[in-house]
């Protein structure tokens, strides 16, 4: 059997439809930084890791988006990874009509990253530290590749997911809660 058998064929010429099928993939939840005299902040569920030897994350971003051209100048970025309770400032940073700048950072707890100064959310499950390495052409996107000069991690906490388009948090682990 084949799976042109038993699941419908698509072509891929509708972007809802694209994006849809591309949100059945579930990910974690980061907003992405920038420092300098004028530091930004987008939410972004496009991160993984590259490698390990060099240490390496990339991310992507739209081409018409502020923090691509931010990214292009600023030479380092952070990446905070957004834990359960964090779905606020997902949306905070998700906002298109939020006050840019440092303003944007006013409702927020964030710290300065010890290696570039980039701004680092607090109660995250983990923060890195990168300075652009890299990019390459990714479409209507661009994909950087950050090498990792630092790194802070919390292990106590749950992650903050997007699937189908909604934030979602894991569920209890229940083999732990059994006894």
């Amino acid at each position: 059997m084949k799976l042109s058998d038993t699941v419908p064929y698509r072509e891929v010429t509708d972007v809802k439809t694209l994006r849809r099928a591309f949100g059945t993939f579930a990910t974690g939840v980061t907003v992405v930084t920038t420092g300098g005299p004028s530091p930004h902040a987008m939410t972004a569920n496009s991160f993984t890791s590259v490698s390990l030897e060099p240490p390496l994350v990339l991310i992507c971003v739209d081409r018409g988006a502020v923090m691509h051209q931010c990214l292009s100048d600023a030479g380092a970025f952070g990446v905070s990874v957004l834990a359960a309770h964090q779905e606020p400032v997902a949306m905070h940073f998700a906002n298109r009509w939020r006050t840019l700048g440092a303003a944007q950072f006013d409702a927020v707890d964030w710290l300065p990253g010890a290696a570039t100064g980039v701004p680092l959310l607090s109660g995250t499950l983990a923060s890195f530290e990168c300075e652009l390495w890299r990019t390459y052409d990714g479409g209507d996107h661009t994909i950087f590749i950050g090498k990792v000069l630092s790194l802070h991690q919390q292990t106590d906490q749950e992650a903050l997911l997007v699937f189908k388009g909604r934030f979602r948090q894991v569920g209890p682990d229940w083999s732990e809660v059994i006894t």
